[in-house]
């Protein structure tokens, strides 16, 4: 088994991640003349920007292992390779690419499709079918990455940085600085393209000065796709599957019960995109997921959790620190062995604080 549990947060897109990748190229000394403030406006503008692009995202924070409905593969946890195509928001494709395979994700009007050339089924979901979800390839993609973790920066957090030269592009660099001490995430830096504000590298980093997650664009062409590019065919005797829950945690946040407090940490719910049984808390990259586990699914969690070195098991649960990502499950809710599990990048003693506030665990519109 693995040495490593790849949990993510999704609402925030904040991952498991560490290391940067080989240097891009040398930063020049000189600044283009686009301010923090504009470029900032401009990254966050900058979805409809058409392009194609080879992308490498690295990562690898160990974590407890896990097998099952947590496991995200190696999407976090060394490099990833991902070839891009964006015609724009609602129709695009990321194939990612691996020493197992290649694994495609296709956005049209109507859903996602996922499927493996190695596999003969594919996986169908309507657009926006689930609030909260798993990690995917496409939210290691430079551009998405960046725009999540920006959406609430403010002004008083922005420094711009030196130029760069990215995938044969001049890049503006910009910084964000982190200032909640409770964080485990210091500062982000971007690079997005001065004109249109398209990111094309990421680089986030925690306490100890390293890079936990970095994504960088090495090469890159402006301009739409053609739309069978980004579409999808079955291939004959390809299967596909439809389900608008595409995951574990898209299944317990529709069909749990439970009602998550509306702030924990002093981190207030978020509620934009509908509230289920899974609690999503804070803005950009401070923050909080609450998941109500069924007592089967809890029980695999806490073997998974006890084995990890330098867990912490007493009367508040079982608690694991892993770099920027930190993991607190709950005691058991009730005599079905439900528990709440806490990840985020809030450090240690504000989840041992937030896991005391939680109400008990709620039932689940499936078995235990």
């Amino acid at each position: 088994m693995r040495r490593r549990w790849r949990w993510a947060v999704v609402a925030a897109a904040v991952a498991a991640l560490v290391g940067v990748p080989v240097v891009v190229q040398a930063l020049p000394s000189a600044t283009s003349r686009v301010s923090a403030t504009t470029l900032l406006a401009r990254i966050r503008a900058s979805s409809d920007v058409p392009y194609s692009s080879y992308a490498q995202s690295t990562g690898g924070l160990a974590l407890p292992a896990a097998t099952g409905p947590f496991n995200l593969t190696d999407l976090f946890g060394g490099t990833s390779r991902l070839r891009v195509w964006q015609r724009d928001p609602q129709h695009w494709r990321v194939d990612t690419i691996d020493a197992t395979g290649e694994h495609d994700l296709h956005r049209a009007q109507q859903g996602t499709v996922s499927w493996n050339y190695e596999s003969t089924t594919a996986q169908a979901a309507p657009a926006d079918a689930a609030p909260v979800r798993l990690p995917r390839s496409d939210d290691l993609v430079p551009a998405n990455l960046a725009r999540r973790l920006l959406a609430d920066t403010r002004g008083s957090q922005l420094t711009r940085l030196a130029d760069a030269r990215i995938a044969g592009h001049d890049a503006a660099g910009l910084r964000v600085r982190v200032d909640d001490p409770r964080s485990t995430i210091t500062r982000i830096d971007v690079w997005a393209l001065p004109g249109d504000g398209l990111p094309v590298r990421v680089a986030v980093y925690g306490k100890d000065r390293a890079a936990f997650l970095s994504t960088t664009t090495y090469d890159l062409t402006l301009g739409a796709p053609s739309a069978a590019t980004v579409g999808w065919r079955p291939a004959v005797g390809v299967r596909v599957e439809r389900d608008p829950f595409p995951d574990v945690v898209s299944v317990v946040d529709r069909f749990g019960r439970s009602t998550p407090p509306a702030s924990i940490a002093g981190l207030p719910r978020r509620a934009e995109r509908g509230l289920g049984a899974v609690g999503v808390y804070g803005r950009g990259v401070e923050v909080l997921v609450a998941i109500p586990l069924p007592g089967r699914l809890a029980d695999n969690v806490v073997s998974q959790l006890s084995a990890t070195p330098g867990a912490v098991n007493d009367a508040d649960g079982i608690a694991v620190a892993a770099g920027p990502i930190d993991v607190q499950l709950a005691q058991p809710s009730n005599e079905r062995g439900s528990r709440w599990l806490l990840v985020g990048t809030l450090q240690a003693a504000a989840l041992r604080t937030a896991v005391l506030s939680l109400p008990p665990v709620g039932g689940f519109g499936f078995g235990r």
